[in-house]
């Protein structure tokens, strides 16, 4: 029954209060210094690129970072993960999915919660040209949906180098998360998702002309609209309920093969308890389930500590599942 209880986290600093506070202040204000990225540019065989940014400190362990929905490597908590497990020892590879590096990627095609075909090149390359010899994937929020969706959809095929695994704020469950976006405390993210990927969704008109109608960028009331009008056509699903059903991690953990961590606070704002797999976590040999009270969307901030109590963890999961 790998449940961990109690969690680990102590708490986010008191002026952190709720889960908002907790979600926004370390996107706002947070800095990582110190750490530098050597950027490689993998060419696609479908014509397009991937931005992968490294840390080497040409060890034989390795961590893979997703970051999430709109993010890139230079995100706090990636910058922050990468920077850890460099100073444990590890080599550290921040992806950006495409159009998140600062270039809009070539295809027509974006990235979305359910795309595992770039993570699986990524994992690939870096087997190759590395030689690792274990390798632990971390992603945060829609990163820690694929991160977990690869390794249930691959199962008992994914690389043997791959030794665990780590997700946090993962939003598992797209029907109801989705839904959770519209509520009017959450329109605040739901306003700087859209923003952002509107911008995205007109210069990817202007790149592929008459592939997109953008006239329905006018019509978006809900989330759902905009996954129905884009984010279905980008990533090649029927339609809005295709893209949840098939893009949701929750739908194929049961098949995951190495041990995983799934961290998902009490207090999340934007995720559902459909996203927190109890149930599962109970009866499954290999996936750890920790529900802290506290530390938001992304958060886990802990006072005084440079690192927040998330990239410490995962580097502790790590450490105990190779040891």
């Amino acid at each position: 029954m790998p449940l961990v209880f109690p969690s680990s986290y102590p708490g986010a600093p008191r002026y952190l209060f709720n889960g908002h506070l907790q979600t926004i202040i370390p996107g706002a204000l947070r800095q990582i210094h110190g750490l530098s990225y050597q950027r490689e540019r993998l060419e696609l065989p479908d014509g397009d690129f991937l931005d992968l940014d490294w840390v080497r400190t040409h060890q034989k362990r390795l961590v893979i970072v997703t970051h999430g929905l709109e993010g890139d490597s230079g995100r706090h908590y990636v910058k922050g993960t990468a920077k850890l497990f460099s100073q444990e020892g590890w080599d550290a590879l921040a992806w950006n999915c495409r159009s998140c590096s600062g270039e809009m990627n070539r295809a027509f095609r974006l990235y979305n919660h359910g795309e595992i075909g770039d993570i699986e090149v990524v994992i690939r390359h870096a087997l190759q040209v590395g030689k690792y010899e274990e390798i632990c994937l971390v992603g945060f929020s829609m990163g820690g949906n694929i991160t977990l969706k690869y390794l249930g959809v691959y199962g008992s095929q994914v690389p043997k180098e791959i030794k665990t695994a780590v997700a946090f704020s993962a939003p598992l469950d797209l029907h109801s998360s989705a839904k959770l976006l519209d509520h009017s405390s959450n329109a605040f993210y739901k306003k700087r998702f859209l923003t952002k990927l509107s911008r995205k969704i007109r210069a990817k008109a202007l790149q592929h002309p008459g592939l997109l109608d953008l006239a329905k960028l006018k019509t978006v009331k809900v989330w759902r609209d905009f996954d129905e009008a884009f984010s279905a056509v980008l990533g090649g699903y029927q339609n809005a309920d295709d893209f949840y059903t098939q893009a949701s991690a929750r739908y194929f953990l049961a098949a995951i093969s190495v041990p995983v961590l799934v961290v998902n606070a009490q207090n999340d704002p934007i995720l559902t308890p459909e996203c927190t797999p109890t149930d599962l976590a109970k009866e499954h040999p290999f996936v750890f389930l920790e529900s802290p009270k506290s530390g938001g969307h992304v958060g886990f901030l802990v006072a005084g500590d440079e690192f927040s109590w998330a990239e410490r963890r995962a580097l502790a999961f790590a450490q105990s599942t190779f040891s």
